[in-house]
């Protein structure tokens, strides 16, 4: 029997009719997709006044770690600026990091902040907690250089979308366990978030074609933790496995109603709140995963990017110098 599934946005639906789904992913089918050209960041670049610095920072095991910052071309800054520390999606499998870069660039137009984003590596070459550690690292070397970087170390957010997200969960509770660096808020859209796979959300959007379906979602989770049983994983790499999430920043999760994460995301939220955290919840009626970054003209991509944007707004601390 075929599982009901929420409808599409209308606008939504007319415009991913042109586009080519599939429902599995495959080594063969990562590797051609891992072939496609990448996000063109001078393009988004071109009408912005913006300094571009790129940096390599050593992993825990020496590997580099390239982080690309993106700080607004403003040479008389009197205070210091907030930063958004940046995690990109691809299912833990793809992606590098500029892609979704044009969503943090919005928060640099709009707030003045300094961009930092991580390429982390990628599974299945790297597995475990290699990701979420890979992005730690980079985060504390931009506390470590805030100074440098002409950041308010007291405004640091970190955000992602997707895998980005899930990691960006998982940064955030390293940090709160490590103690250090302080992280303002965090920003989690669509987060990939849960190794189960056993939502509701997960069965409603599997054996359909789709943009990420639970069964890519498998192929991203068994890539990453291998042979891993589910006691072993760690609560960094899978959030939703977290005993507590006391302790947090407050907290922005967003994702669609057609979409696999759905319900994990939803959960996440609602268990921030359990421990006695803020966070706040949006459920886009109609969306499916990445649908905002995918079609950022549509209504409900319009509407739902200005919603983060004005929440941070909301919730950005004050410079800490002024």
């Amino acid at each position: 029997m075929t599982t009901a599934r929420p409808a599409l946005d209308p606008e939504l639906r007319e415009l991913l009719a042109d586009m080519p789904l599939m429902s599995q992913l495959t080594p063969e089918v990562l590797a051609q997709l891992r072939r496609l050209p990448s996000t063109p960041i001078e393009s988004l670049l071109a009408h912005r006044h913006v300094d571009r610095r790129e940096v390599t920072v050593p992993a825990k095991d020496g590997a580099p770690i390239p982080l690309s910052v993106f700080s607004p071309a403003n040479t008389d800054r009197i205070t210091a600026a907030p930063c958004v520390y940046w995690m990109h999606g691809g299912g833990m499998v793809m992606g590098d990091r500029f892609s979704q870069i044009d969503i943090p660039l919005e928060w640099l137009d709009e707030f003045g902040a300094v961009v930092v984003s991580v390429d982390y590596r990628l599974a299945p070459e790297a597995t475990g907690t290699a990701l979420v550690e890979d992005c730690y690292q980079g985060l504390l070397w931009v506390a470590e250089h805030s100074a440098e970087l002409g950041i308010d170390p007291a405004r640091i957010v970190v955000a992602g979308a997707s895998a980005g997200g899930g990691l960006a969960a998982g940064v955030t509770l390293l940090t709160r366990d490590l103690g250090t660096p302080a992280i303002a808020a965090q920003i989690l859209i669509c987060p990939m978030l849960d190794h189960r796979n056993t939502s509701t959300s997960s069965r409603q959007y599997s054996g359909v074609p789709g943009v990420w379906t639970g069964e890519m979602n498998e192929f991203g989770w068994r890539s990453v933790l291998g042979e891993l049983a589910d006691g072993e994983v760690s609560a960094y790499i899978s959030p939703a496995v977290a005993d507590d999430l006391s302790g947090l920043p407050t907290t922005y999760v967003d994702t669609g109603s057609a979409e696999v994460f759905r319900d994990e995301d939803a959960d996440y939220a609602t268990r921030i709140w359990a421990a006695g955290g803020q966070a706040e919840l949006h459920v886009w009626a109609g969306g499916f995963h990445g649908f905002d970054a995918l079609y950022p003209q549509a209504h409900i991509s319009t509407t739902a990017r200005r919603t983060r944007t004005d929440w941070l707004a909301r919730v950005l601390p004050p410079n800490s110098a002024a």
